[in-house]
């Protein structure tokens, strides 16, 4: 109950159903070791994204007017994945509160990008049932939109870094190029698409409010490519 408590209060949300957070809380490693199966966050993970990509989609649509349809898609992209909302369960500091198994714990699932991002959604579903949409757009606001929640802070190496590095590692003569895909909006409010090519591959893009900001996010894409590539 205490962890309970703990985590409402990190999110500044007093659960109806305090079942609902429990839940979103277990790891289907904890559901397996008790002979639980079903009594995980998978279901709730579902809906959380559903969620998570409308309440993002209408946000982007209302504050960047002048974007087209295909940079729109890559900017909500780079604000869903894994390594974004890994970052946003770490401000919030779920780590601490998610339930898991002895073998996962000790394998230090509290830290996985996979178990945190799958986590942050299906708190966001169990918000979003238990006290509606304007709950959970908060959460999303806060959390999500955020500057603050930079996929790159994750780290203390920065993506494109990063991305080189991994590059190097196994082809040390392919050759990565940034380019400006598009500019948009007012001088004020400028809004950059990148992209990162290997080999003049496109291998990632990314928005944000400057070129290097951009280019950082299109590097963090890419490495998610690279990641996917070798599982």
């Amino acid at each position: 109950m205490s962890d309970l408590v703990g985590c409402m209060d990190a999110l500044s949300y007093r659960f109806h159903d305090e079942g609902l957070l429990r839940r979103a809380l277990t790891h289907s490693s904890l559901a397996v070791e008790q002979h639980r199966m079903g009594e995980d966050n998978e279901r709730l993970e579902y809906l959380g994204d559903a969620v998570l990509e409308h309440l993002v989609s209408r946000h982007l649509f209302d504050t960047h007017p002048e974007m087209r349809e295909g940079a729109l898609t890559r900017l909500r992209s780079s604000l869903v994945c894994e390594s974004a909302l890994a970052f946003a369960a770490r401000r919030l500091e779920l780590g601490k509160y998610i339930r898991l198994s002895r073998g996962e714990e000790q394998c230090g699932g509290r830290d996985k990008d996979s178990i945190l991002s799958d986590a942050f959604e299906a708190v966001l579903a169990a918000v979003y049932l238990d006290g509606g949409l304007e709950e959970a757009d908060r959460l999303v606001r806060e959390y999500v939109m955020s500057a603050e929640n930079q996929p790159q802070r994750t780290s203390t190496k920065d993506s494109k870094t990063a991305f080189q590095e991994l590059i190097h590692a196994d082809h040390k003569g392919r050759a990565i190029r940034y380019e400006l895909v598009s500019e948009t909006g007012p001088d004020h409010k400028k809004l950059f698409t990148m992209r990162v090519l290997v080999d003049e591959e496109e291998w990632g893009t990314g928005s944000g409010p400057s070129k290097q900001a951009a280019g950082q996010v299109a590097a963090q894409m890419a490495i998610e490519r690279y990641n996917s590539k070798c599982d």
